[in-house]
């Protein structure tokens, strides 16, 4: 994906406003379906598709002799859904399932999560207070978080020095940076045509509220002047060319362009640099982090990130072994050297981990070998963005066949087939419509 998920604070309002009676389905209800007892080692099934968790699974089965997981990479979050979806359909879902905090409510509102607060609850003081909302519904608990994820800008400094730019610090900044870089044939950014995320992340920042409680409704808002604002940028960046339209679907081609210098820059978290560190061969050490860009005149406000970070990993509700299942999530959260592993984007994902103490893990999650002599400086930033993220966000019921039909008219908006603002009028009445044939309560 071009952006990120989730946070050191993480989405507050999603965990008290859902305490609503209601809001999430019209049947809905989730019991734990208890925890069958084994004579014998129990094996749990786990998907994933984080770089390190092979090495992870790896260590806990060396230290586990009753219980083992048993790993199956899948592609990519989006793949995740699809086959979790045919997976609780046919009721063969696995034990374990990573996922990012956007889709926990859509999971648990199709009843598909086991409700794992009593084996879980009494760790709540290792996590950080959002990273730990991040698996929370209706102040239960339907897994454990496994990162937390800082957002920045990350910039090519030998090509901003080449044209005499600096990195910019409002969006109105990186417009104008973009337009002179275009005059010699490089991109300030891409956008996916399938990866919506980036409409997603700037509405977060500028104020945005796509879902509200509003009594015992649901209140949708595509246009709200967040949203508004958010696409005002987005546009003008597409209208004047500024961007590059790499598919994430060839994600070696994308990298190659980044490392060759067509493309100048990104926002993105810890966890995305790994990506750059595994496939460069041209520009380590030329890189540098600064802020994300605000809105001209307003306090730095960083977004909660979205998908692919945020991580948490779920136990279903169909698993016969679920406080074995929730044990060992608690496990790859919590002990050093898994959480270690992760981090480093050399060896897993560069992911911040979900703990209190995480602060302790950026030099870890940042590479050295990527930003050279700006590795130092790039300390600062990470730990700044954490402490400016966004509060106030809220992911829908319907969050993952919204995010779907956004994908649909995202890809009509990156080739100029429609405005952004026509894409946001669809998904206002689409999701309204969508709630309602769900027999969800909804005002917009």
């Amino acid at each position: 994906m071009n952006f990120t998920s989730s946070r050191r604070r993480f989405t507050q309002a999603a965990v008290v406003g859902l305490t609503l009676t209601g809001l999430l389905s019209a049947c809905g209800g989730s019991d734990s379906g208890g925890d069958a007892k084994s004579s014998g080692p129990v094996t749990l099934p786990f998907w994933g598709w984080a770089n390190g968790q092979e090495a992870v699974v790896k260590a806990f089965n060396a230290a586990h002799k009753d219980v083992q997981l048993k790993y199956t990479k899948v592609t990519d979050q989006l793949t995740m859904q699809k086959q979790l979806t045919n997976a609780v359909k046919a009721g063969n879902a696995p034990c374990l399932v990573q996922n990012t905090a956007e889709y926990v409510t859509s999971w648990v509102s199709q009843g598909a999560l086991a409700d794992i607060t009593q084996y879980v609850g009494s760790d709540k003081d290792k996590f950080n207070a959002g990273s730990w909302a991040s698996a929370e519904v209706q102040g239960k608990m339907y897994g454990v978080p496994t990162s937390s994820a800082p957002n920045f800008t990350i910039y090519r400094t030998d090509i901003f020095q080449k044209y005499g730019l600096k990195a910019p610090t409002t969006w109105d900044e990186f417009i104008a940076a973009g337009k002179e870089l275009k005059k010699h044939g490089v991109k300030i950014t891409n956008y996916a045509g399938e990866d919506p995320s980036t409409l997603e992340v700037l509405a977060m920042q500028a104020g945005a509220h796509w879902y509200a409680i509003d009594g015992n409704s649901w209140k949708v808002d595509f246009q709200d002047e967040g949203t508004l604002k958010a696409a005002k940028v987005i546009q003008e960046i597409i209208d004047n060319d500024l961007n590059s339209k790499l598919s994430f679907a060839d994600y070696a081609a994308v990298q190659r362009n980044y490392d060759n210098g067509g493309t100048a820059t990104r926002q993105i978290s810890t966890w995305q640099m790994a990506g750059m560190v595994q496939n460069f061969t041209k520009s380590f050490g030329k890189w540098a982090l600064s802020p994300w860009p605000t809105f001209t005149g307003e306090a730095a406000k960083t977004p909660a990130g979205t998908n692919l970070t945020g991580s948490v990993t779920l136990v279903t509700k169909g698993c016969a072994h679920q406080e074995q299942a929730a044990e060992a999530a608690l496990w790859m959260s919590t002990n050093p050297g898994a959480v270690k592993t992760m981090a480093s984007p050399e060896t897993g994902n560069g992911v911040m981990p979900a703990l209190k103490d995480s602060d302790t893990y950026v030099g870890d999650a940042i590479s050295e070998k990527l930003l050279g002599p700006n590795y130092e400086p790039a300390q600062k930033t990470v730990t700044d963005s954490l402490n400016t993220v966004t509060t106030d966000w809220i992911y829908g019921p319907d969050w993952t066949a919204m995010f779907t039909e956004m994908q649909n008219g995202w890809a009509k908006v990156v080739n100029k087939e429609e405005k952004v603002t026509d894409l946001l009028a669809h998904m206002q009445q689409w999701t309204v419509d969508d709630l309602k044939s769900r027999g969800i309560s909804v005002k917009g």
